[in-house]
C-alpha cells in the first residue's frame, strides 16, 4: 500500500465534503476512492469516516489523523519545493480565488508578472465574488475584501479599500452639488446589490462625526462595472470602491460627491486557512503581491 497516496486521498475526501468530489479532484473513479480509503482504515484498524446518506463525518480518530496527514503531505510538497528552488525556480500549483472585479482589474496583471517571474509554476485561478470554503474546495489562497470575521482563516492585509461617492457633470449640473450627507436623500441613488441594506449609506462627516443616510434607490444591480456606466450616462448618484471609478474619475467622466465625508472602508486580504501549510510558493505570491501593492493604491491617487 501506497501510504503517501492513501493519504492524499484520505485528505481529499475530507476536503472535499464527499468521495465522488475527492475523485473528481484526483482524477480518479469513485470506486478506486473508496477502495483506498477502506484500506487505509484497515491498515490503521480503525473507521476514520462515519458515513450518512447526506454527508461525511470524522470519527475523533479521523480527526487527528487527517490533523497529521495534512502536516505530513505538506512537509513533503515543502520538502520537494525547496529542493526546486535549490535550483533557482519554484514548481508546482496554485489555486487562487480572486474577487472578480477587483482581480480583473488590479491583480490580474500581478498574476501575470509573478507567472513571468516563475515560469515552471501553474496556476488555477477562480475569479467570482462568492464566499468560497478553501478547505473544502481545495483553494491554496484566497484574496478577500472584507472586514474579516473568520478567526478559522489567517490573513494578511494587501491593500485598504475606499469607497467614494460620484456622478456625472451632467447629473451635478441638472440636479445640483450636495453640500451635506443628508442632501443625498434628494437624489437619485445607484447602489450594489449585494450588500444587505443597499439605500443606507454610512460615513464620517469632516468633523470625524459618523452618521448615515438613506438614499432613494434608483437603480440597484450586483455589477460594479454596469453601475459606473450608469452613473456616467448621468442616471444618478454612486458610492463605490475607489478602485472602480479612478479611471472615470481621472478622465472627468465621473466627479467626486462629497469629498471631504469618509465613506466605508474595508481591506483587501491574502486569507489561507491554518491546516494548510504555507508552502514557499504561497509565500512568494503572498509577498510578492504586498510588495507590489504596498503604499498608497494607484486607484486611490486621483490625479
Amino acid at each position: 500500500m501506497d501510504r503517501f497516496a492513501h493519504m492524499q486521498v484520505f485528505v481529499s475526501v475530507v476536503e472535499a465534503g464527499s468521495i465522488s468530489a475527492a475523485a473528481e479532484r484526483l482524477a480518479l473513479a469513485k470506486s478506486a476512492v473508496s477502495r483506498r480509503l477502506a484500506e487505509l482504515e484497515a491498515h490503521l484498524g480503525t473507521s476514520l469516516i462515519t458515513r450518512t446518506t447526506r454527508r461525511l463525518n470524522l470519527t475523533d480518530s479521523g480527526r487527528a489523523y487527517y490533523a497529521r496527514c495534512v502536516a505530513i503531505l505538506a512537509d513533503l510538497d515543502e520538502a520537494e519545493s525547496e529542493a526546486s528552488q535549490a535550483h533557482g525556480a519554484l514548481k508546482g500549483k496554485l489555486k487562487v480565488a480572486l474577487p472578480l472585479s477587483f482581480g480583473l482589474l488590479h491583480l490580474a496583471p500581478l498574476i501575470q508578472a509573478f507567472m513571468t517571474r516563475h515560469p515552471e509554476l501553474r496556476f488555477e485561478l477562480d475569479f467570482n465574488d462568492r464566499q468560497i470554503d478553501l478547505m473544502q474546495e481545495g483553494f491554496d489562497l484566497a484574496v478577500r475584501i472584507a472586514t474579516l470575521e473568520d478567526s478559522s482563516l489567517i490573513a494578511r492585509r494587501l491593500a485598504p479599500i475606499r469607497h467614494v461617492v460620484c456622478a456625472s457633470p451632467d447629473y451635478v449640473a441638472k440636479h445640483g452639488t450636495p453640500l451635506v450627507a443628508a442632501d443625498l436623500a434628494d437624489h437619485d441613488g445607484l447602489v450594489y446589490s449585494n450588500l444587505r441594506d443597499p439605500g443606507l449609506w454610512t460615513y464620517h462627516n469632516p468633523d470625524g462625526l459618523p452618521g448615515q443616510v438613506r438614499v432613494p434607490v434608483r437603480l440597484a444591480a450586483s455589477s460594479g462595472e454596469f453601475l459606473m456606466r450608469a452613473a456616467i450616462a448621468g442616471e444618478g448618484l454612486l458610492l463605490l470602491p475607489s478602485f472602480y471609478v479612478h479611471a472615470a474619475l481621472r478622465s472627468g467622466q465621473l466627479v467626486r460627491v462629497l469629498a471631504d465625508h469618509r465613506w466605508p472602508e474595508l481591506s483587501a486580504y491574502a486569507v489561507y486557512p491554518p491546516t494548510r501549510h504555507l508552502s514557499n510558493r504561497v509565500r512568494a505570491l503572498i509577498d510578492f503581491l504586498a510588495e507590489r501593492l504596498a503604499g498608497e493604491p494607484d486607484w486611490d491617487r486621483m490625479e
